[in-house]
């Protein structure tokens, strides 16, 4: 096992332009940590860098603490798990997992060879496949068969280019509870790259996100989604996504401070609306889990809150939870910034619609005005100009990832103590 550290680290190629543009990262030895972002972001390109599949343009690549910038991929003993498992089809599954010692020439004996395939096949649930060809296993059995060619080398580090992306929902699924588990019982550090972010969220201790080359946050998972660094990082983390709403903090005719926005107004604890009221436009941004219907809340928690009435567009249900739609006119101001976000987030466009979540047993429809309530201490506020979360508590925030680390560390200890 070793760390693995990214000091400043540029990728430019021939036309100058910067696919990775001055990432800084330390990753602990045996942390699990995910590069995501959408198509073009530069994330395999850094997973590329650091395996020494690409050279890196400037900045220095340390791993354990030598600087590896100009040493050879074999020279770095990492072990890379491909998008397309990279299998030798006429090989069976002991072979393709033996192939990293057989190209040691005497390194390993023919008994040591079967132990260590016999344990990471047993690890795999590959045991009784040892005999059969790549063409004859599913497709997370050979996402397995190339795992284990990977525990058997004994690598430093783990590296995986998106692997669960050829298999279907359920798999994928199925597969990310087993790299968890896997990572967890080897304890190697691991870094993992994906475009889903329900990969990262689910199997990271920590995630990196990118956009364009340039690292917006990184952080455990539940810090980026309670705390987002910027609208990009709030936006793309998430499913569904966080709500933008244009608005305008203002003093109401009550005398309480709230947001003017197209559903009406919300009214704002006065430490959020002091971030946002020297501004002529802010983004709220509120997640769906932020609204209730207003006569699903305790009295106790009303206070908390704003309720508005708005007519829902839709609704879809969806056994375990149900999401309404309302539509509203967007603010001119803004929509520039929301369709840059769209591009930036590799989709098509943001609707102006807000989706909220109400009770999975309640039976409002398409066409309903529905009263709503929203906890509006949980709402951020964003600058449109420079994407900046002007309500982020940075303390709370590193306060989560930090037990993050703690939960890390405890499952380490339960694992060596397993003996796992």
């Amino acid at each position: 096992m070793a760390s693995i550290t990214l000091n400043n680290i540029v990728k430019e190629y021939d036309d100058g332009f910067p696919a990775v543009n001055d990432i800084s990262i330390d990753i602990e030895d045996g942390e699990f940590v995910i590069l995501v972002g959408p198509s073009g972001c530069g994330k395999s390109t850094l997973l590329r860098m650091i395996v020494g599949l690409e050279d890196v343009t400037s900045g220095e690549l340390r791993i354990g603490g030598d600087v590896v910038n100009d040493k050879p991929p074999r020279d770095r003993n990492l072990a890379m798990v491909f998008q397309n498992y990279a299998l030798y089809p006429h090989l069976t599954v002991f072979e393709n997992i033996a192939f990293p010692m057989r190209l040691a020439k005497g390194k390993f004996t023919q008994e040591e060879v079967k132990d260590k395939v016999q344990r990471a096949a047993g690890m795999l649930e590959l045991t009784e496949h040892l005999d059969r060809k790549p063409a004859n296993l599913s497709g997370g059995q050979r996402q397995r068969v190339a795992m284990g060619r990977a525990i058997v080398r004994e690598a430093n580090a783990f590296l995986f280019d998106e692997p669960l992306s050829n298999l279907d929902a359920k798999l994928r699924g199925q597969m990310r509870t087993e790299i968890s588990q896997l990572q967890r019982r080897l304890n190697t550090t691991s870094v993992y790259v994906t475009h889903d972010q329900t990969e990262a969220m689910t199997l990271g201790d920590r995630v990196a996100v990118l956009k364009r080359g340039v690292l917006q946050q990184i952080a455990s998972p539940r810090e980026l989604y309670e705390q987002p660094a910027n609208l990009f990082v709030a936006g793309f983390i998430g499913a569904p996504s966080m709500n933008f709403i244009p608005g305008t903090v203002q003093r109401s005719s009550t005398g309480a401070m709230c947001l003017s926005t197209p559903l009406g107004e919300i009214e704002l604890p006065e430490h959020i609306a002091a971030a946002g009221q020297d501004k002529d436009v802010v983004l709220a941004g509120a997640r769906p889990e932020f609204f209730e219907e207003a006569s699903q809340v305790r009295e106790s928690r009303r206070a908390r809150g704003s309720v508005f009435s708005a007519e829902l567009s839709h609704v879809e249900w969806l056994g375990n939870e149900q999401y309404a739609y309302i539509s509203y006119e967007n603010d001119p101001r803004v929509a520039e910034v929301l369709q840059n976000l769209a591009a930036d987030m590799d989709t098509d466009e943001l609707r102006t619609q807000l989706v909220v979540a109400v009770d999975a047993m309640s039976r409002v429809r398409g066409g309903d005005t529905a009263e709503l309530w929203v906890d509006a201490g949980r709402i951020h506020l964003f600058d449109p100009a420079t994407g900046e979360n002007l309500t982020r508590d940075a303390e709370a925030g590193s306060e989560l990832t930090r037990q993050a680390a703690e939960d890390r560390r405890r499952d380490r200890e339960r694992a060596a103590a397993n003996g796992g």
